[in-house]
């Protein structure tokens, strides 16, 4: 593709993944969607970086752990809690039923069962700990490269199995993605690793990839495929497990 092609899917990907009011209508055609996934880590550098800016400004003023939930607050502010969102339909579709018909009723409902909502909390406890639970100085770095990494996680999901839905919140870019654009998509994930300690981004990129592949295996067994949901749980699955990750130590 072109560098204005190139440009035009970047900005898709900002318009779909984040409330970034973008005016005008670049970014909005057919192709750049289609093409928009591949941009989904390069959003997470900045959804990360803006999480980052957050911490680093009000842990000046405030106690380590509310700089952190301010952190998490302002990154699900700033995407709309489009993946928060997914993570809840995922875990009430699939933890509510195991007949594949009524899992993908069940994440298009738009009703929050118990199941979901006790996912969700858990989910946003254990981000809040884990991250806590970091080296100050290591928090910023840290989350930039959780936000990257998991999107690439999702990106991943994406590029290997089917969408299995005939519309949804995935369908405008449900094509599959070639080798060589996972690699590219890989490489804004990779930016941030090198401001973190070497053998716990080792653990923390086992750890994401672990997670990723135990979804996307159930994903496949379970409906035979992914929805926009299922990325949405991906990413927030992935970004726990790259923070657990960070925190194995040796000594």
């Amino acid at each position: 593709m072109s560098a204005p092609s190139l440009f035009a899917s970047f900005v898709g990907a900002l318009r779909f993944f984040t409330r970034l009011r973008i005016p005008g209508t670049l970014g909005q055609d057919g192709v750049a969607l289609e093409r928009a996934i591949g941009f989904f880590p390069a959003t997470g550098l900045l959804v990360g970086g803006v999480a980052a800016l957050a911490f680093v400004a009000s842990v000046l003023v405030v106690p380590k752990t509310l700089a952190v939930a301010l952190a998490i607050a302002v990154a699900i502010v700033f995407t709309g809690a489009i993946h928060e969102d997914g993570w809840n339909d995922t875990v009430d579709g699939f933890g509510s039923s195991v007949d594949r018909a009524e899992i993908l009723a069940i994440m298009r409902d738009s009703q929050v069962r118990a199941v979901g909502a006790a996912g969700l909390i858990a989910l946003l406890v254990s981000r809040l700990l884990a991250l806590v639970e970091l080296d100050q100085h290591v928090i910023p770095a840290a989350l930039v490269a959780g936000h990257a990494v998991s999107r690439f996680c999702a990106t991943a999901v994406f590029a290997k199995l089917d969408y299995v839905r005939a519309e949804g919140k995935a369908k405008p870019f449900a094509r599959r993605v070639r080798d060589h654009e996972l690699v590219l998509a890989a490489l804004p994930a990779l930016i941030p690793l090198y401001f973190l300690p070497f053998w716990p981004v080792v653990f923390a990129l086992v750890f994401a990839g672990g997670a990723t592949w135990w979804l996307a295996r159930m994903f496949n067994r379970r409906i035979g495929g992914y929805t926009g949901d299922c990325l949405g749980a991906t990413q927030q699955f992935a970004e726990l497990a790259f923070y657990g990750g960070l925190l194995c130590r040796f000594s």
